[in-house]
């Protein structure tokens, strides 16, 4: 899984309707991978391409 904190749509499949992200219990990914995953959606949001 390779995501970067540009491809918004993909990420979005990680967040909910309110914009808080998913617990792993929901993504089923791994805890490195959930950690990958939501320091990517904090960049994206940081850099005000996602809310």
């Amino acid at each position: 899984m390779d995501f970067s904190w540009k491809d918004v749509d993909s990420l979005s499949r990680y967040i909910t309707g309110t914009g808080k992200i998913l617990p792993r219990k929901y993504t089923g990914l791994s805890a490195h991978q959930q950690r990958h995953i939501t320091r990517m959606i904090k960049r994206s949001r940081h850099m005000l391409l996602m809310k």
